[in-house]
């Protein structure tokens, strides 16, 4: 199971942003998570060095974006800035607009907080997520650090989405959304909330584990060897000698 986090820069300049990162995945994995997606808004990205964090706390670090834009021509430029530079990218939503664009945007990874602001999700959205294989992402963070109202919203959207997220069979992530490491929460935690709001814990474990397999697919996608889906570049054993650079594809 991997976490998604944003996670604030030392604006005093006491710790380098290897440093900050490197406290969240220390938690992350004392926690019990594989791996932890590193997803800053596009206005407040952090330079460090993946490998080495993972090698240092034996979890996965991935290099994530989460871009926010006034509108979808702001959006789509972000989109094509980023996309060759992350693994994981995502688009904070909120707005008909920008959910519309990001579900039919199949560079798109994950269209993260749907339900924000004036933002809603409808059958149209979903179906076309589920077409271009764009995650909706289910967020606790407004039912974990909220209270009153907005956490009752909160839970109203999230069983919302759920319902029609599970009847149209479309991808989706889980996350509690943390923004630094006293705000993770273990997965046991998670799975705990998301029983009490009348989800199932499968459930829960299966959007956790998407992010791991999204960033496993993109990282595929991006290696040298890909070449179109269903086709990579290999080598494979034939009685021929001096078989290398031969073009594999899948399920041979």
């Amino acid at each position: 199971m991997y976490e998604a986090v944003r996670v604030d820069a030392d604006a005093d300049g006491v710790e380098t942003d290897a440093e900050t990162v490197s406290r969240v995945a220390e938690t992350a994995a004392s926690y019990g998570f594989e791996g932890v997606v590193v997803r800053n808004h596009d206005g407040s990205r952090l330079e460090f060095d993946a490998q080495d964090l993972a090698d240092e706390h034996g979890i996965d670090v991935v290099d994530g974006i989460e871009i926010r834009a006034n509108d979808p021509h702001q959006a789509s430029g972000s989109v094509g800035n980023y996309r060759p530079q992350y693994t994981i990218l995502a688009i904070h939503g909120g707005t008909n607009a920008l959910n519309r664009f990001a579900v039919e945007t199949d560079k798109v990874d994950v269209l993260a907080h749907p339900m924000d602001g004036s933002g809603d999700v409808n059958h149209v959205l979903v179906k076309a997520a589920a077409a271009n294989g764009v995650r909706l992402e289910f967020s606790f963070a407004d039912v974990l650090r909220t209270t009153g109202g907005r956490r009752v919203r909160a839970v109203q959207s999230l069983r919302k989405l759920r319902e029609i997220v599970d009847y149209y069979d479309a991808p989706y992530v889980v996350s509690g959304d943390p923004e630094g490491p006293l705000e993770v929460r273990a997965p046991r935690e998670l799975c705990a909330l998301g029983v009490e709001l009348g989800f199932d814990r499968e459930w829960i474990v299966d959007g956790l584990a998407e992010w791991g397999r999204l960033v496993a697919r993109n990282r595929r996608i991006q290696s040298d060897s890909f070449i179109e889906p269903g086709v990579e570049r290999g080598r494979y054993e034939t009685k021929r000698r001096g078989s290398r650079g031969s073009i594999r594809r899948e399920g041979e």
